[in-house]
């Protein structure tokens, strides 16, 4: 079921080259120690197991990857040196750098300001910039129109650019495709940012729809080999297509993309479906000349994080915690694939730890902020508690929520005495 996704060998050696400056406030003293010694032990990725911290009533597993991604770190890294180096200028960010609360809080006291919400709705108009003023571009990137727009008041959209190179890697793609005459099929969430400045750049080159999952997928699919009334289209993609879509007509030749933070494996089963839709439809030796296989353009980091994720759910663990701000989109996909398993609760932050009784969590299936009594089971020891963050969560944030969790408990083991084992490995 969780097939192997290909991701590119040399762009994987050009991101471990690259070295981020990470502010001092996101580093942690624990998890930054056990990332470290796992990095020693096992240098080629192989192992996946997650590591164990334990405190002696509590035991901590965590994953062998999570947390920040090679993306967010360069985002931080050009942000923060951004507002370092111009404490006299309008600093502005298009929307949220990234979708972590503390980073984009701690970034509004620096003084630095927002023109966009993360829905798209307008906060200062761009017509009121000047050239002088600094625009940086998120993680996510930005579409054609709002650079058009910075350009006309003299500001270079890419002077900032903190456009997560793995999401470039994906226009980029989409543009060799459309420079061959393929569609596009974009897998993502039709309202996130990545995916609006991904449509906007494919919708320059090519026809493009979305799709949200893999039962979208079969639907598109099916107006593709005509099993559905091509009448359907409209209801089901109408909005989340470029003008004049024909499933019949562009998907003649097409390709899929996807918005980087969505399950890998969700993407690959898109992939799959719509390909199988194509050899129904054209037949399987003349396949390569209408589905483009576009594997190696997914993320490396998301497929390391689900991976660690997935064997994180074949831990004993009783419950789970997921750190993360509650717009992330790659957090919401390891809740998803841990509430499978076990209880699994996602916090922004430790303060969402009320008590030994009570915690808030994010519940995405409603939207909604919840609180949960009697989340933590007693009489249990050692309680096992599977625990992670998205890629846009610094490692500090987790510290505190596992220091929080041990605040419950008597008689635990200090955080010198757990760690150091690691320490050992870094020696």
């Amino acid at each position: 079921m969780h097939q192997h996704i290909h991701v590119n060998t040399l762009t994987l050696q050009k991101v471990a080259r690259k070295k981020f400056d990470i502010p001092e406030m996101y580093k942690s003293p624990v998890i930054r120690k056990v990332k470290e010694a796992t990095k020693v032990m096992d240098p080629m990725k192989k192992d996946l197991q997650p590591s164990v911290l334990d405190f002696g009533p509590v035991q901590f597993y965590v994953p062998r990857f999570f947390g920040f991604c090679y993306g967010v770190e360069n985002a931080i890294d050009i942000a923060y040196r951004t507002v370092a180096e111009h404490p006299d200028k309008n600093i502005y960010l298009l929307s949220e750098m990234i979708h972590n609360p503390t980073v984009n809080e701690d970034l509004l006291d620096r003084g630095v300001k927002f023109l966009f919400d993360t829905d798209g709705t307008e906060r200062i108009p761009i017509s009121s910039l000047s050239s002088e003023d600094i625009v940086i571009v998120p993680a996510f990137g930005t579409t054609l129109e709002i650079q058009e727009e910075l350009q006309k008041v003299g500001i270079d959209p890419y002077q900032y650019n903190t456009t997560c190179p793995f999401v470039e890697k994906v226009w980029k793609r989409g543009k060799q495709l459309g420079k061959k005459d393929y569609a596009l099929v974009v897998h993502g969430k039709y309202q996130h940012e990545e995916t609006r400045a991904t449509f906007s750049h494919s919708a320059d080159h090519s026809a493009v729809v979305v799709v949200l999952n893999p039962e979208e997928a079969k639907i598109l699919a099916e107006l593709m080999t005509g099993e559905k009334d091509a009448s359907d289209f409209e209801k089901y993609f109408g909005h989340k297509s470029t003008p004049g879509f024909d499933p019949q007509k562009d998907l003649q030749r097409f390709g899929v993309i996807n918005q980087t933070t969505m399950l890998a494996t969700e993407t690959q089963d898109v992939m799959d479906i719509l390909k199988e839709a194509a050899i129904s439809k054209f037949g399987e030796s003349d396949i390569l000349d209408h589905f483009a296989d576009t594997t190696d353009t997914l993320c490396y980091a998301t497929n390391e994080n689900q991976s660690a994720t997935l064997q994180l759910t074949q831990c004993d663990a009783d419950l789970a915690l997921v750190v993360g701000g509650y717009n992330s989109s790659n957090t919401m996909h390891l809740v998803e694939i841990l509430e499978e398993h076990f209880p699994t609760f996602h916090v922004r932050d430790s303060e969402e730890l009320i008590s030994r009784a009570e915690i808030r969590h994010f519940n995405q299936w409603d939207k909604e902020i919840r609180t949960t009594i009697d989340w933590l089971p007693g009489g249990k020891e050692p309680l096992k508690i599977a625990i992670t963050s998205g890629a846009s969560c610094p490692d500090i944030l987790v510290d505190e929520v596992m220091l929080k969790v041990l605040e419950y408990f008597e008689n635990t083991r200090s955080v010198d005495e757990v760690i150091a084992p690691f320490e050992k490995e870094l020696d």
